[in-house]
């Protein structure tokens, strides 16, 4: 077992790391660039630097997690989400970079694909896997579960989609998403196998793929993941933790990442109601270190650590004799 996990990590490294080379070239040769937000300064450097190489960390997930599917059911409904918010952001993202649309997709429109996308994978679960999501363990209770009885397609619908946005949000400098998601899939990978949980290859297989796209992301970065790629990984870190009935405890390894849109749903809206005034120089909060003089390694660092700590205090909220 733990052979096909190292494996498993080996291969969408190797998958991340040899696409890197061919698809960096290729994106600036179409001129995928991103754009960076005016107020930014620091950030002009950037712009026109290649984005949607999510498609990197995507493929490398798709084929480990291929190999290991047959002996691993619990595999796929986690591939369904991943992939399934991963096509939306490849979506947003081409209307974005290639089409010249402000926006993307529109927030209806992109609402709807994220529902439908989320049903699938609590269809797929029921029909092919027996199981249902109406469990969920509560953290520092010893493994009490909360019961969500009629509740349970509403509460998953809003955990999906409010983690996926979450993991968005995160991605804003070079290596942030990357770094943390890398931590957190760690975390996911040991609990599965500590519980038998059945879906440790395509845990496995995030790892070795954020591995792989690191050597391109990190600062500075050669490519942007893009929506493409944190969509991808918010939809694999919400299918994760249903399939292992641990949603609740997302709000503790997923610390960072509820930081950072809660910073902006407080900007937005203070910004709102006093007709202009801010709390943050700006949101999410990352740029807002950024512009209090911290660097973007700093940054990355920071919130790594943070989510390292977070993952420890998970295992002791999850197993209090662990």
């Amino acid at each position: 077992m733990q052979l096909n996990i190292i494996l498993a990590v080996f291969i969408s490294f190797a998958v991340s790391a040899a696409v890197g080379p061919f698809l960096i070239p290729a994106l600036r040769r179409l001129k995928f660039g991103q754009t960076e937000r005016e107020e930014l300064t620091s950030h002009h450097k950037k712009a026109g630097t290649p984005t949607m190489g999510g498609i990197m960390i995507i493929l490398g997930i798709l084929v480990a997690s291929l190999v290991f599917a047959r002996s691993y059911p619990g595999v796929v409904p986690v591939l369904i989400l991943t992939l399934g918010f991963g096509i939306i952001g490849f979506i947003d993202d081409y209307l974005k970079v290639v089409k010249k649309s402000k926006d993307g997709l529109i927030a209806w429109q992109k609402l709807i694909l994220e529902f439908l996308v989320t049903i699938g994978f609590i269809l797929y679960t029921e029909r092919f896997l027996n199981m249902d999501f109406s469990d969920a363990y509560i953290p520092f209770t010893g493994g009490a579960m909360m019961h969500f009885s009629v509740l349970t397609v509403p509460f998953v619908i809003v955990a999906v989609l409010g983690t996926v946005n979450a993991v968005n949000f995160t991605d804003g400098l070079d290596g942030l998403a990357s770094s943390v998601t890398f931590v957190v899939a760690a975390f996911l990978t040991f609990l599965s196998l500590m519980e038998g949980a059945g879906i440790e290859p395509v845990t496995a297989a995030v790892c070795g793929a954020l591995m792989g796209f690191l050597l391109f992301n990190a600062y500075p970065a050669k490519v942007f993941m893009g929506d493409t790629g944190s969509l991808a990984l918010g939809g694999f870190v919400a299918a994760s933790a249903f399939m292992m009935r641990i949603p609740w405890f997302i709000l503790l390894f997923g610390l960072i990442y509820f930081v950072e849109i809660l910073s902006v749903m407080i900007q937005v809206t203070y910004f709102k109601l006093t007709h202009g005034k801010r709390i943050f120089k700006m949101s999410p909060i990352h740029h807002h270190f950024e512009l209090c003089g911290w660097s973007e390694t700093k940054i990355v660092t920071v919130f790594t650590v943070i989510t390292v700590l977070m993952c420890l205090i998970s295992l002791i909220a999850f197993k209090p004799g662990f």
